[in-house]
C-alpha cells in the first residue's frame, strides 16, 4: 500500500494515518516529522535544512524531496507507506511523481478528507495547549476541568496564535490556492478517493477501511 492523505488542517488526517498505517504495518510519514528527525540526527540534509529553518525561511522543494527519498528508502518503507501532508501543491506532485519513477514505485491512492471551512474553524479554534507540558485540550470535545489551568501542574492553558479564527481562515485561503488544484489533478489520474471528514472518527476510519476492501 502506497497512499497519500490530502485535506485541510483539522480534518483528522494525522489520526487516521496513524490508525491505517498501524493496521497495515507500514510507516506513517509526515514531512514535518522527517524534517525534525533529520535535523535532530544532524544528517547532511538535516544540517542543510537546519540552516534554512534557523534563518526563518521555508525549506525548498529539492531538500524536501531528498528527505522523502531517504525516508522511502528505509527498510520499513519498502513494503509500502502512507504520506501525510505531502504533496501540497501541483509542483510538489510533479516532482514527487518523478521521484517515485526513479525509485520504481507508484502512488496507489490519494485519500481526500473533505471538510467544510466552518467545521475546520470550529475544530481548530477550540483547541487549547498547556504552556508548560504541551498537553492538548479542546473546549468542546475534550475540555480541561479548569479552562485556564492544566490539571497536571496547574500551569496556564492558552490558545496558540495559529488556532485563532483569523489565522485559521488565512491557512484555509492558502490551502485553497495551493492544495485544492491537487484534487482535480488526482481525480483525473484516477487516484482520488473522497472521505467525509465531518463524520465521527470511528466512522471515518470504517469508510477508509472500505476503500481498501474493494
Amino acid at each position: 500500500m502506497r497512499v497519500a492523505f490530502l485535506g485541510p488542517p483539522g480534518a483528522g488526517k494525522g489520526t487516521q494515518a496513524t490508525r491505517l498505517a498501524g493496521k497495515h504495518g507500514i510507516p506513517h510519514i509526515s514531512t514535518g516529522d522527517i524534517l525534525r528527525t533529520a535535523i535532530a540526527r544532524a544528517t547532511p540534509t538535516g544540517v542543510e535544512a537546519k540552516a534554512i529553518v534557523d534563518r526563518g525561511e521555508l525549506v525548498p522543494l529539492p531538500i524536501v524531496l531528498r528527505l522523502v527519498r531517504d525516508r522511502l528508502n528505509e527498510p520499513d518503507a519498502r513494503g509500502g507507506w502512507l504520506l501525510d501532508g505531502f504533496p501540497r501543491n501541483l509542483d510538489q506532485a510533479g516532482a514527487f511523481a518523478e521521484l517515485l519513477r526513479e525509485l520504481g514505485q507508484s502512488l496507489e491512492a490519494v485519500i481526500h478528507f473533505q471538510l467544510a471551512d466552518a467545521e475546520v474553524v470550529r475544530r481548530l479554534s477550540g483547541r487549547r495547549v498547556c504552556k508548560t507540558c504541551g498537553d492538548t485540550f479542546h473546549l468542546e470535545f475534550s475540555p480541561p476541568p479548569d479552562p485556564a489551568k492544566c490539571p497536571k501542574g496547574k500551569c496556564e492553558i492558552v490558545q496558540r496564535s495559529d488556532d485563532r479564527e483569523e489565522a485559521i481562515l488565512n491557512r484555509l485561503r492558502v490551502y485553497a490556492e495551493e492544495t485544492d488544484p491537487l484534487v482535480g489533478h488526482y481525480r483525473r489520474a484516477g487516484l482520488l478517493r473522497t472521505i467525509d471528514a465531518a463524520l465521527p472518527i470511528a466512522e471515518v476510519e470504517r469508510a477508509i477501511d472500505r476503500l481498501f476492501r474493494t
